[in-house]
């Protein structure tokens, strides 16, 4: 377990100058772990995240325990999609144009109070599917407006040499709370009760709190605009780049045919007779894949290069969807949810590295919001138009169409929208 440590109490910390790593040519992966504000920021926000994983086991849960209809169960997720959707491009805006810290603070301690409450209505046997999906609802807005925030912080936490590597260990962060928060989720749903996992929720927002309350960091004076004429500028930067537009194509078109893994994964497990245990098998292959795909991420991007490893990403989810149109039992098809998950990860934080490199400073909040928002519609859409195509055409059909689509949309866009060059459009760092 990492230990959180207070060496920003006395507000003067200027992660550029103080805990710095040691000197290399080439930082490796764990070189942002050399400062203190990261180090402490990550360990918090792991925690945090592992109680969100555990908020969306106890919600789903429970759902199925107050009604029997499907809409209403998948509801839990959609709660969360549809805040980040909607929520996510003005959340940017207030992240350039307001105190990020207190922003972040502000929105952990939204969260914390409405999953206490949440906990206490569980306990008290109080709650409705309408109102459980209420409460998601609040927990999926209050995460939206601290994501673009947070995002837009890391800058402040480290030096411009290893931010890429500190952009990829936050990606290790969400994919290792993915693959370690439905384990304990499940063990205290069976152990402690569902109002238990939502008061677990609850106090995993406490760390992250207690830093953020104590870090001082510095950072540029802000010029305020009105919310819309500021979405309005973020959405005429982002236009005005061409790499930024390209690397918005990139990340629509791949994750339109990826989303197929976790869209029909359920859908697989069922097709090959498998149980609740089977699937999550699966998940945590899938999620112990994206750990390593981000832990790796670094190394393959600097040594390949972006378009290199988004190609390689491309081509080992098609093999992957092409495995599970064909795999007889959980066990063939478990290597091709792990490459999967390995392949999303790859390419998910080269993208967002790529990103965050070509964001302007001022402009950082709303790009970023900008490129989750249309990702995640893209994901939305496709998962529902992969569902559809397995209804109509059969799910073998449905796979393979995505692996084909895969390899092609790879070998098409290689040509078309090329990965931004090393250098190209970057306003910080090296690419």
């Amino acid at each position: 377990m990492l230990a959180i440590g207070w060496s920003m109490a006395d507000g003067s910390d200027d992660p550029a100058r103080r805990d710095q790593p040691p000197t290399a040519q080439r930082p490796g992966t764990f070189a942002p772990f050399g400062f203190a504000a990261f180090r402490n920021v990550w360990a918090a926000n792991t925690l945090s995240q592992i109680g969100a994983q555990i908020q969306l086991v106890g919600a789903g849960w429970l759902m199925t325990e107050l009604t029997s209809e499907h809409r209403m169960v998948a509801g839990v997720q959609a709660a969360n999609a549809m805040a980040m959707l909607f929520l996510s491009v003005p959340a940017g805006a207030l992240a350039d144009n307001f105190d990020r810290r207190r922003i972040m603070l502000l929105a952990n301690w939204f969260m914390l109070l409405v999953s206490a409450v949440l906990a206490v209505q569980a306990w008290r046997g109080q709650l409705t599917p309408w109102s459980l999906l209420g409460f998601s609802l609040l927990v999926g807005a209050g995460m939206t407006m601290q994501l673009p925030a947070w995002q837009a912080s890391v800058r402040a936490l480290v030096d411009g040499r290893v931010l890429p590597q500190a952009i990829s260990l936050n990606s290790v962060a969400f994919n290792l709370a993915r693959t370690v928060g439905p384990a304990l989720g499940g063990m205290i749903l069976a152990v402690a009760g569902v109002s238990a996992a939502f008061a677990v929720n609850a106090l995993s927002y406490v760390a992250l709190i207690a830093v953020f309350a104590r870090w001082r960091p510095r950072v540029l004076p802000l010029t305020r605009q009105p919310l819309l004429p500021s979405i309005w500028a973020g959405l005429i930067g982002y236009a005005a780049s061409p790499p930024l537009r390209r690397l918005l194509l990139r990340g629509m078109a791949y994750t339109c045919g990826a989303m197929a893994v976790q869209a029909l994964l359920p859908v697989v497990v069922r097709n090959l007779h498998g149980g609740e245990t089977d699937f999550g098998v699966l998940l945590g292959a899938f999620g112990v894949g994206s750990v390593a795909g981000a832990i790796f991420a670094p190394t393959l991007r600097r040594r390949a290069g972006a378009e290199w490893t988004i190609a390689a990403a491309t081509a080992t989810v098609s093999l992957g969807l092409a495995g599970l149109s064909v795999a007889s039992s959980v066990l063939t098809a478990l290597p091709c949810v792990l490459v999967g998950g390995m392949a999303w990860a790859l390419s998910m934080t080269t993208m967002n590295v790529s990103t965050q490199l070509r964001a302007p400073e001022d402009m950082l909040g709303r790009i970023m919001s900008i490129n989750q928002a249309t990702v995640l519609g893209a994901a939305a859409i496709a998962a529902w138009g992969w569902g559809t195509l397995a209804d109509f055409a059969g799910l073998r059909t449905a796979l393979g169409m995505a692996a084909g689509y895969m390899a092609l949309s790879g070998l098409f866009l290689h040509f078309l929208a090329p990965m931004p060059a090393r250098g190209e459009g970057v306003v910080l760092g090296r690419a």
